[in-house]
């Protein structure tokens, strides 16, 4: 893959943008129910769901230092907005090249303590690998929507209802791309991608228990990055965890067997508010 000197921006903006359709755009009364509430702040996002079901996933800032320095004042004002929500949980997800000297400290007064590290990787979408499957695979129709955001939901370990009707609500949607497998008749499998500009983002993949092993996965993979040169992106990216040392991510696997290249890694750092 050769690639300019430098995707991190442009890699931060596109999952910037696409987390905060998920939230921003929720329909009304789930916006509600749920207590999302959703602010850009020093060039990034803060996106908090103070009644989120997962419990905590759904409460994350990220995009800092690529388009205005990240500042202690920077992070001060996204922990006010936090505090403002009433929101006591959130992830702050930072660049190494955009962490101050000192930061540790800065992080440990204010209640932040490293968490898990998050992969960035991306390919030219004309260069991802074919990946083949018996199911059949192709776009998400609106009658089905609310069946492929559960499966996608319950792949995540997340709880179904509220967060259906928000994912549920990408479907149809001009920047949204959601794709699907079927076994027959049944969707067994899910995955989505968001459009932004040159850039496209391929997140919420997941497949239901009992058709794991089929290949759909790596299908989806390879639907999106389709979609995406359809679309006139020139760069498709992607994130998942780091696997524990003798570990594997399967997520990690895919993306990397389709011929997606890591570009960098990126800290989780996770705030609770004081008690």
């Amino acid at each position: 893959m050769t690639a300019p000197a430098d995707l991190t921006p442009l890699a931060e903006a596109v999952e910037c943008e696409f987390m905060h359709s998920y939230e921003s755009q929720a329909p009304a009364p789930t916006y509600t129910d749920l207590g999302i509430a959703t602010t850009r702040i020093g060039g990034g996002v803060a996106l908090g769901m103070r009644n989120d079901p997962s419990g905590g996933y759904w409460s994350k800032a990220l995009g800092f230092g690529t388009t205005e320095p990240f500042t202690v004042q920077v992070l001060d004002d996204v922990l006010d907005f936090y505090r403002e929500h009433g929101i006591g949980q959130a992830v702050i997800q930072l660049i190494p090249s955009v962490v101050p000297a000192g930061f540790e400290e800065v992080a440990a007064a204010r209640g932040l303590t490293p968490g898990s590290t998050w992969i960035k990787l991306a390919a030219r979408p004309e260069d991802v690998t074919a990946g083949r499957t018996r199911l059949r695979v192709g776009p998400v129709p609106t009658t089905e929507a609310r069946r492929w955001a559960d499966v996608l939901l319950t792949g995540f370990g997340m709880p179904t209802g509220g967060l259906t009707d928000m994912v549920a609500a990408t479907v149809g949607r001009p920047a949204w791309r959601p794709c699907a497998a079927w076994d027959g008749g049944e969707l067994v499998a899910g995955a989505n991608l968001f459009l932004h500009g040159e850039a496209a983002a391929l997140n919420a993949a997941a497949t239901a228990s009992g058709h794991r092993g089929l290949g759909a996965q790596s299908a989806l993979i390879t639907a999106r990055a389709r979609a995406a040169v359809e679309a006139g992106c020139r760069w498709l990216f992607a994130e998942t965890g780091k696997p524990a040392p003798g570990q594997q991510n399967p997520s990690l696997n895919n993306l990397r067997r389709a011929g997606l290249v890591p570009l960098y890694e990126r800290r989780n750092w996770v705030w609770r508010a004081a008690s």
